[in-house]
C-alpha cells in the first residue's frame, strides 16, 4: 500500500426523497453512506449525519478538524 492509498478515504453516498415523512407530513431526505475499504455502511435521516460518519474515518487517519481552512 503507496502513501496516497493510507491517506486516502473512499466512501459511496446515496440519497433519494421520500415523498412524506410521518413526523412532519412532508417530504424528508433519506439515504446511507458507505465507506468503500471496510463496507461500513450507515443509514440516516439527517444529512448532517454523513459529516459525523467521515469524520469519523479522517480522525483515524490523524485528521484535526480545526486544521481545516474556513
Amino acid at each position: 500500500m503507496d502513501v496516497y492509498e493510507r491517506t486516502t478515504c473512499s466512501f459511496i453516498v446515496k440519497i433519494w426523497l421520500e415523498e412524506l415523512s410521518s413526523k412532519t407530513g412532508r417530504p424528508s431526505w433519506r439515504g446511507h453512506i458507505t465507506h468503500v475499504p471496510s463496507g461500513s455502511r450507515k443509514y440516516f435521516e439527517d444529512l448532517n449525519e454523513i459529516i459525523l460518519f467521515i469524520n469519523f474515518y479522517l480522525q483515524a487517519l490523524g485528521h484535526d478538524e480545526r486544521s481545516t481552512p474556513e
